[in-house]
């Protein structure tokens, strides 16, 4: 939507203190911002060989000519592993502009002639499931893994190595050579992940699909997908068809909003799994649930339903909890995604409850908490879940900056590290954005990347730490070019901050590989943020 329409509604939003129901509406906390970093404009250097991000945990640049691709090259794979012919026909359709058509893909050739790229799974599975093994010579390419996903990592590393004209869809045909190099490399943390809020504003799935092709060029392997708040309700659940036919009509400003099928749901969920990366899907509760109640009265205390909701306040909305039929539609909301959602997470929100005692509050989560394992899922919940006695199995998502949770890592949980004022993607850069909010601080590039989940907080060492989450929020994010604009260059540091060694990154030399993607991104016609702290490329 245009932004000088926005601009009224939003400053409304932010000034307006009032409660909706006999609830004052809360806001969320606001730790003190840092001031916005002082980097200077750093003069361009060139970027090293190869600019990779993130960074593998071994790069060794080797001698001799490059690999030159041909239309005749050919790729073989030697695995009869479906999803690793998957991996083989994706780098196929990178190497199309050598030639009117792509190198041949051939499953477990018998005789590999030289000159070939040869994927194959014969990686010592104690190297991790995730990772690879890349190496380039003038005679030809090995990329090895343990599994299809190290495969697919891999390729993501090489796609970097060629030139960035590649990803243009315009590009013509041109020769390709790619250097001499051995890398070895897996990940730090298994979960690396992103957020997608799809509640406040709706995105349909041409634009969830483009956000998860950016995911999977980063190594990333998770998208949260925010799916309901105050604002919208956006997944068909068929058991209650009222959750889409009125739930899903409105949004922040309001604006149309939207929702998914069940069939495209599916959509996504495939799309995801095939470059490796898990949906998880979030249904908020009890709070941020106007959406929900103004569906259906019998799910508030009163009976009597809200209206729809279109501002940006939060805190006052909250499922009846004292009514069994409020367990009965969340049964059946968790059931109904769950049989979409083939990965082991379910997230139920649970934050900014302003409406329940803590005993009230950590009762309701025990309850959902049972009803999620009922279902064959884990539980994820934001980080006042620690509040309630968590399964072994359970997640908790740190968000708020100076929450402790030493205690419940000591229990056993686990971690997913998204401290707002470091990681969430919705913060504004600087003064001067007009895009985003500032309630956790400003955040430039610099902020995003320094910083190092294991050490974080008091008590949570690198044992509790599950990964690594950027979440994005749209209250003033309508287009997916203005969530490009606000999840990159952020989203590539969080990357690094999840996969790479923390003994091998540094600043200074990360802004310089950062500032290498700079040509890639444009080739991919990716809406990023020319950050002042990074030396950007031509």
């Amino acid at each position: 939507m245009p932004w000088p329409r926005f601009v009224p509604r939003l400053a409304a939003a932010l000034v307006v203190a009032a409660s909706l129901t006999s609830c004052t509406a809360s806001s969320k906390p606001k730790p003190a911002p840092r001031p916005p970093s002082q980097e200077p404009t750093p003069a361009p250097t060139p970027a090293p060989f190869p600019a990779l991000v993130p960074l593998p945990v071994s790069v060794r640049p080797g001698d001799g000519a490059p690999f030159a691709v041909s239309p005749a090259t050919a790729i073989f794979v030697q695995s009869p592993d479906p999803r690793a012919m998957f991996v083989a026909e994706f780098l196929a359709g990178l190497l199309t502009t050598v030639g009117p058509v792509g190198p041949s893909v051939t499953q477990m050739g018998a005789s590999i002639p030289e000159g070939s790229v040869v994927l194959s799974l014969d990686l010592d599975p104690a190297a991790g499931e995730e990772a690879y093994d890349l190496s380039v010579a003038s005679t030809g390419v090995s990329l090895k893994a343990s599994s299809p996903a190290g495969l697919f990592y891999g390729v993501q590393t090489l796609r970097q190595i060629l030139p960035p004209i590649l990803e243009h869809d315009a590009a013509r045909p041109r020769p390709i050579a790619i250097p001499p190099v051995r890398i070895t490399d897996r990940p730090r943390f298994a979960w690396r992940g992103a957020m997608l809020d799809v509640a406040r504003h709706f995105f349909g799935v041409e634009d969830v699909k483009r956000y998860l092709d950016l995911l999977a060029l980063h190594k990333m392997n998770r998208l949260h997908l925010h799916l309901s708040d105050d604002q919208g309700w956006r997944i068909e659940i068929k058991s209650w068809p009222n959750l889409t036919a009125m739930g899903a009509r409105s949004e922040v400003g309001g604006t149309v909003g939207g929702f998914y099928t069940q069939e495209q749901y599916k959509e996504i969920v495939a799309y995801a799994r095939e470059r490796f990366i898990d949906i998880v899907p979030e249904i908020d509760m009890p709070g941020h649930t106007n959406a929900a109640l103004s569906s259906y009265p019998e799910l508030n205390c009163d009976g009597v339903a809200p209206p729809p909701y279109t501002d940006i306040k939060v805190g006052f909305s909250c499922l009846c909890v004292s009514d069994e039929r409020t367990y009965g539609f969340i049964d059946d909301v968790v059931r109904e995604i769950s049989a979409l959602t083939p990965g082991p997470f379910f997230h139920a929100g649970g934050d900014e409850v302003k409406k329940l005692t803590d005993a009230d509050y950590a009762q309701f989560i025990n309850r959902v908490q049972d009803i999620v394992e009922r279902h064959g899922k884990r539980l994820i919940g934001w980080d006042e879940v620690a509040l309630a006695a968590l399964h072994p199995a359970s997640v908790i998502q740190h968000w708020r900056p100076g929450t402790a949770l030493g205690a419940a890592a000591a229990k056993g949980s686990k971690l997913i590290m998204s401290p707002a004022n470091r990681a969430y993607l919705d913060m504004q850069y600087d003064p001067a954005s007009f895009l985003g909010l500032f309630w956790a601080g400003r955040i430039e590039v610099r902020d995003a990347y320094s910083w190092d989940p294991a050490t974080l907080m008091e008590g949570v060492g690198e044992g509790s730490v599950l990964g690594v989450e950027a979440p994005l929020w749209t209250e003033t994010l309508a287009t997916i070019r203005e969530v490009e604009s606000m999840a990159f260059p952020r989203l590539a540091a969080i990357a690094e901050v999840a996969w790479s060694p923390q003994a091998a990154r540094g600043w200074d030399d990360f802004k310089i590989r950062l500032g290498g993607q700079g040509p890639r991104w444009q080739a991919m016609g990716v809406n990023f943020y020319r950050s002042p702290q990074v030396p950007w490329r031509p």
